[in-house]
């Protein structure tokens, strides 16, 4: 015999609360315009380049809210119940268990679902009800239709720069959603995150800085993708920690984002003149 149990009871929202504060270094005027759409409660997409502080704007906006963050990871092989839940076998027989983005609707949660692309769109169509007047998420399985907590707000992430016709979102999902545009820093704003973020001296941070340029503009002449915030912090992280900085750039700066040995050479070659 099934039986139900209350996931929205069991759940401790503290768990998903943000206690400390994520450095966030604002580029515009992203702030005003998240806080804008969260009054209104409008889903909202960000779009750009892996490792520009997209996830971490969310968290920052999060915490600033004083709202719970989940966040999901989007893979090809998510399916809609990996969202939305699914019955699960126990000693006393099956029990319902939330899935993610039910919980968040149900606590008044920010639903972060990171490189949406990333997930088959039979999977992502299960959020159009919760991104429209409705604001409501039918359990087909279990015949209960949840309505979206007031709290409630859906975010996703994209990255225009991998599309393609197999991997896409549909033009019915992307008119749900209000977008933010986010690129790279500026070079003087990033040198200053990488400093913030690591300890590392501005003067270093500035070399890596201009590495990372130096990337950014094979984008699309060898390399699919720039080097990231993300590896610009990494690469001071070693620095910092004692490596040489050639050593630590090659580490965290070229091998990852290439095995082409002719742009390895070229970006190889950059870092021994910024370091020279």
């Amino acid at each position: 015999m099934a039986t139900q149990t209350p996931s929205e009871a069991q759940v401790d929202i503290d768990q998903y609360l943000i206690s400390t504060e994520p450095f966030y270094e604002p580029q515009s005027d992203e702030i005003e315009l998240y806080e804008a759409a969260y009054t209104a409660r409008l889903p909202v997409m960000v779009k750009g380049p892996t490792g520009c502080g997209k996830s971490r704007f969310i968290e920052y906006m999060a915490w600033k809210l004083d709202k719970p963050l989940i966040t999901v990871a989007c893979n090809e092989d998510m399916t809609a119940s990996d969202l939305v839940g699914r019955y699960l076998l126990d000693a006393n027989g099956t029990r319902w268990l939330d899935g993610p983005l039910t919980t968040a609707a149900r606590i008044g949660a920010i639903c972060y679902l990171d490189e949406i692309v990333e997930a088959r769109q039979d999977t992502t169509v299960v959020i159009h009800p919760l991104t429209d007047h409705r604001r409501a998420l039918p359990l087909d399985k279990k015949g209960e239709l949840v309505n979206a907590h007031p709290d409630f707000q859906l975010v996703i992430s994209y990255n225009p720069g991998y599309q393609s016709l197999m991997k896409d979102l549909k033009q019915s999902t992307k008119q749900r959603f209000a977008a933010l545009d986010f690129e790279y820093a500026t070079a003087g704003v990033e040198a200053g995150i990488i400093a913030s973020e690591t300890g590392i001296d501005l003067e270093t941070a500035a070399k890596l800085v201009k590495i990372g340029e130096t990337a950014r503009n094979l984008k699309g002449h060898g390399l699919d993708e720039g080097i990231s915030t993300r590896l610009l912090v990494y690469g001071a992280t070693l620095i910092k920690g004692g490596i040489s900085s050639v050593a630590a750039c090659r580490m965290a700066l070229v091998r990852p984002i290439t095995d082409d040995p002719d742009i390895r050479d070229t970006l190889d070659h950059a870092i021994d003149a910024v370091f020279k």
